[in-house]
């Protein structure tokens, strides 16, 4: 979305408080599947389900996302971006009720692919505002905007790490989660940027070919969220079942994920300007790779704990970078 399809003018004033407010769904987004991730174990305990189906049953909000994700630009294109947002961003908050209500694999499965339809549309929407907010202000934000959803992340992981070290419920987690995060969502999206497309511009196409240097900076980015979604899905779930670590110190492996990956998203966009965009995606990708051989090599869950802490440093600004 680009200035060409707004209607509105917006003042300087107008447009911090729409980076504070995108920065503010950020960081309900990321407290979202930081929720999530902390309690797989007792999803996959509560659904019966082996490990190889829990492998089955995490493909399908990659597969649900890359199904849903192309749509969110025609759904902003119809309704608008504040609305789009809104609506889309309280789908996905309210999705993260449904995967610890499901008694057996094939509700998993389900429950998942909407989990991650609505995951992947919000997220479409929030960065084409985060974008846009960036083109106005004419400076780098985008690393720190994911800054704030590894924020979120660590919140919400942090939470469930509590809810988790207490055995309480991961239906009742969730649900309080929420209506919490739902009510936060809303509150954050009203002042983002109400960008309406004008009325003699024609909706975009269904399916396009992308350019070839959209094609290499969608392989890297796809590398980066494949790596931080396999730390985030499976942390936990490694540290209980592999290193034999209590449900707590498993949750908390994706709470030393998140806060690394926060720690180097807020400070990315300095990083970015001063060492350039190549330099610091391939020291990224050093880092990733030494963080997680540590984490498959690790004889303890402490030293595993340092290895997704490094593997999320070096992902962190890989993602928004692509976006950008």
């Amino acid at each position: 979305m680009t200035n060409d399809s707004t209607v509105t003018v917006y003042g300087t004033e107008q447009v911090k408080r729409a980076r504070i407010a995108v920065a503010a769904v950020f960081t309900v987004h990321g407290a979202v599947t930081g929720s999530f991730a902390t309690r797989v174990p007792w999803i996959q305990d509560h659904a019966g389900v082996s490990a190889g189906q829990l492998g089955l049953a995490l493909a399908f909000p990659a597969i649900g996302a890359s199904i849903a994700m192309p749509l969110a630009g025609r759904i902003s294109h119809r309704f608008g971006a504040r609305t789009a947002l809104r609506g889309l961003l309280t789908l996905w908050t309210l999705a993260l009720i449904l995967p610890a209500l499901a008694p057996n694999l094939l509700t998993l499965c389900a429950a998942l692919f909407v989990y991650g339809a609505t995951a992947g549309m919000s997220d479409v929407a929030m960065n084409a505002l985060g974008v846009e907010v960036e083109n106005r202000l004419d400076k780098s934000i985008m690393s720190g905007l994911h800054g704030m959803w590894s924020v979120g992340a660590l919140i919400g992981s942090a939470a469930g790490t509590v809810a988790a070290h207490t055995a309480t419920d991961a239906r009742t987690h969730h649900l309080v989660a929420a209506l919490v995060l739902t009510a936060l969502g809303l509150i954050a999206c009203r002042d983002v940027l109400d960008i309406q497309s004008s009325p003699d511009e024609e909706p975009p196409p269904r399916f396009t070919l992308p350019p070839k240097s959209a094609l290499i900076i969608g392989a890297v980015g796809f590398c980066a969220v494949f790596a931080e979604g396999a730390s985030l899905d499976w942390s936990a779930v490694y540290l209980r079942d592999v290193l034999d670590s209590s449900d707590g110190l498993a949750a908390a492996s994706t709470t030393a994920f998140a806060l690394m990956m926060a720690v180097a998203r807020i400070a990315g966009d300095r990083i970015v300007d001063r060492f350039g965009a190549v330099r610091t995606v391939r020291t990224g990708g050093v880092m990733a790779t030494a963080g997680g051989l540590l984490v498959v090599f690790a004889p303890s869950p402490a030293v595993a704990m340092c290895g997704f802490g490094l593997l999320g440093l070096g992902v962190a600004v890989v993602v928004p970078l692509a976006f950008a």
